[in-house]
């Protein structure tokens, strides 16, 4: 990052999300030239969701509850995975799949030159507008099953709530950076959507249900228990202050190795002359 960026962003500190909005509308216009792939994604998203759906029904066919876990609190943490799996869709995978593409294609240099800070805007100019129809039906199973559980959510477990989802957007950002940092030293990386969602998929039940080595894996390794469960937790008036400290901490961590390792990763880039 050059000086005058940094003196910019220091008179500008709400720069990054006035560039945001500009892109994101941008993004908005660009896909809704292409209106059919809204009737898609709607169709795809209620296809998972009533996978789920089902796939719940007959495990709370066979038990009353699963891991001390019951059916309303299960149907939560579906909610928040299908929720933040549209928050990765819409907002993080499509900015670091272009960012693999850049790096292998020597395209980069594009953002390189631009008189910005080059991780925000490898973070934030690609939208698809689409895939937030992930954000609204988990939304709404969300709802539905803290109606289920009967006591609602008071302000203290909503706050609680946004706090963790955020943080967990916020380390789910940072595993895919780490991930697409590597193209700077490995060339190909196209499998690694197909390797993120499948692992991903391990969201759709609290962390708590799997043995401690996978547990553990799914924390801090792959941060899937941060941004599903922890969320889930809040709602469920499971989350203790404990647990929301680490998490915070946690994020603190990995935004501060990402943007090491991103600078880092600059360094062995040649660009498109190279």
């Amino acid at each position: 990052m050059s000086i005058p960026t940094v003196e910019r962003q220091r008179r500008e500190p709400l720069r990054p999300i006035r560039l945001f909005g500009l892109f994101l509308r941008v993004s908005v216009l660009n896909e809704l030239q292409y209106r059919a792939n809204f009737a898609i994604q709607l169709f795809q998203s209620a296809i998972a969701l009533g996978t789920g759906l089902a796939v719940l029904a007959l495990v709370f066919g066979q038990t009353d509850e699963l891991a001390g876990w019951s059916q309303p609190e299960l149907l939560a943490v579906m909610g928040v995975h299908v929720l933040m799996g549209g928050v990765i869709g819409t907002f993080i995978q499509p900015n670091m799949v272009r960012l693999m593409g850049d790096i292998r294609q020597g395209t980069l240099d594009y953002v390189l030159t631009k008189p910005e800070d080059a991780q925000v805007l490898v973070s934030i100019r690609e939208v698809r507008f689409w895939q937030a129809v992930d954000i609204v039906i988990g939304g709404v199973v969300l709802a539905f099953a803290v109606d289920q559980l009967g006591g609602g959510v008071g302000p203290v477990q909503a706050i609680a709530f946004a706090t963790a989802l955020l943080f967990g957007a916020v380390m789910v950002y940072c595993f895919w950076m780490l991930l697409t940092i590597t193209a700077f030293w490995v060339v190909r990386m196209d499998q690694i959507v197909e390797l993120f969602e499948g692992v991903y998929q391990a969201g759709r039940w609290p962390v708590t249900i799997y043995p401690g080595w996978l547990r553990i894996s799914l924390t801090f390794l792959v941060p899937i228990a941060f941004a599903v469960t922890v969320p889930a937790e809040a709602v469920t008036g499971r989350l203790t202050p404990e647990t929301l400290a680490l998490a915070a901490g946690f994020a603190a961590l990995l935004v501060a190795i990402t943007r090491a390792f991103w600078r880092i990763g600059l360094r062995r880039y040649g660009g498109a002359s190279a």
